[in-house]
């Protein structure tokens, strides 16, 4: 592998855009997706027809039954071009393991390579009437005859195991997760767009809360929403000519295949180990390290995660991550604290799938977040899903 990235700096973030996040929107995801388009290709100062490049990542992640239907349960990229009437130079899809950093990876490329110019990425999400994971599978085959049937389906169990795993090896107790709970909601209450906007949470209203598959209670997992967001990348040089400050990518890594398992099976070890090597080849890929970034952002999907990411980023020692939380370490209010969840993450948000840590780091190294601005933000670092299933992005701004 090449020592650094050499595209590194070369391609930016220079326009956003995002809906009010719902329950359920009252209008289809895909009427969002274009006005959401509209307005990120405005807020970049420029037009429809100059958008040469689509990219997304449009899975539908729930374990459920429920139909996959292009403009109403997913927005693909080639959906969003057709009903901007445009006729783009470049369409794709990312399908691959961490959504929101291939799609970012197939922006930057397409860029440097000048396969296109200007590049739409944008991510849609669809919460369905009825129960999200809801499946009405009758008998199980494969595998699955091995799990299903004892109730080990779906990403509950899937995450219950891992964070079982560590609470008991590492002496740590529910009010670690309670910890990252409450920052991500009290973030997230600040944000006019999140679902749990003016809505924080307590540490007492959380364990109080019921349990869904000890230890993991409803609090700990994201809840489903409707919701759209939408970024403009272009070269830097291009960049410069625009009203918006860039946001540079640095790089970005992604994890490799996961060792054979039972469906579902993700064991402590099989996580750390993949996100161990994620760390290795993201520092060498951007030439940062932790001691650079002044801004991660880590993913939350399942409170676990962040403990997990953590210590596989290098910015706790091993099984160390659960006192740092609960002593106030990612406490984005306080003095020193590491603020991984400061934009609310998807906790804080809604499950936007990987959106809330990539649009802080715009937001925060680009100068927008308004009275949520932090003081001397220049290298963010944004997550997306598990630390050996995921993958993460650096962002910074200078372009050198």
């Amino acid at each position: 592998m090449s020592p650094q990235f050499k595209a590194g700096r070369q391609v930016a973030i220079v326009g956003y855009a995002h809906s009010v996040v719902r329950r359920h929107a009252e209008r289809p995801l895909g009427a969002l997706a274009v006005d959401v388009a509209r307005e990120a290709i405005a807020d970049a100062g420029l037009r429809p027809g100059t958008v040469d490049g689509f990219v997304t990542a449009a899975l539908f992640p729930t374990a459920g039954a429920h139909a996959v239907v292009d403009g109403v349960s997913t927005v693909s990229a080639n959906w969003l071009a057709e009903r901007l009437d445009v006729a783009p130079r470049y369409v794709a899809g990312f399908q691959g393991i961490g959504q929101i950093p291939g799609s970012v990876a197939l922006a930057v490329n397409v860029i440097a390579s000048g396969a296109a110019d200007y590049v739409l990425l944008h991510r849609a999400l669809h919460n369905p009437p009825g129960r999200y994971h809801d499946n009405p599978m009758c008998e199980a085959r494969g595998l699955q005859q091995w799990t299903a049937p004892q109730g080990f389906f779906g990403p509950l169990p899937m995450i219950a195991l891992p964070a079982n795993e560590y609470l008991q090896r590492y002496g740590a107790d529910r009010e670690a997760l309670a910890a990252v709970v409450v920052e991500a909601r009290k973030n997230g209450a600040r944000i006019p767009w999140s679902y749990w906007h003016k809505r924080p949470l307590t540490t007492e209203e959380y364990l109080a809360a019921a349990m869904i598959n000890d230890p993991v209670c409803r609090y700990d997992c994201d809840i489903p929403v409707d919701g759209v967001a939408a970024f403009v990348l272009t070269s830097a040089e291009r960049a410069r000519d625009l009203p918006n400050k860039p946001v540079y990518v640095a790089g970005y890594a992604s994890s490799g295949t996961i060792p054979r398992r039972l469906p579902l099976h993700w064991p402590l070890d099989d996580i750390m180990a993949g996100g161990a090597e994620v760390a290795r080849q993201l520092w060498r890929h951007t030439g940062v390290g932790p001691g650079d970034v002044d801004l991660p952002q880590v993913y939350d999907g399942f409170s676990p995660f962040v403990l997990f990411w953590l210590e596989a980023l290098g910015f706790c020692p091993l099984g160390e991550a659960h006192r740092f939380v609960q002593d106030g370490g990612i406490d984005s209010d306080a003095p020193g604290g590491l603020p991984v969840l400061s934009g609310g993450g998807a906790l804080g948000n809604g499950r936007m799938h990987g959106i809330p840590q990539m649009l802080e780091c715009y937001l925060q190294l680009a100068g927008r977040a308004g009275e949520r601005q932090r003081e001397s933000a220049t290298v963010g670092l944004a997550c997306h899903s598990s630390p050996h299933y995921g993958g993460a992005v650096v962002y910074t701004t200078t372009p050198w």
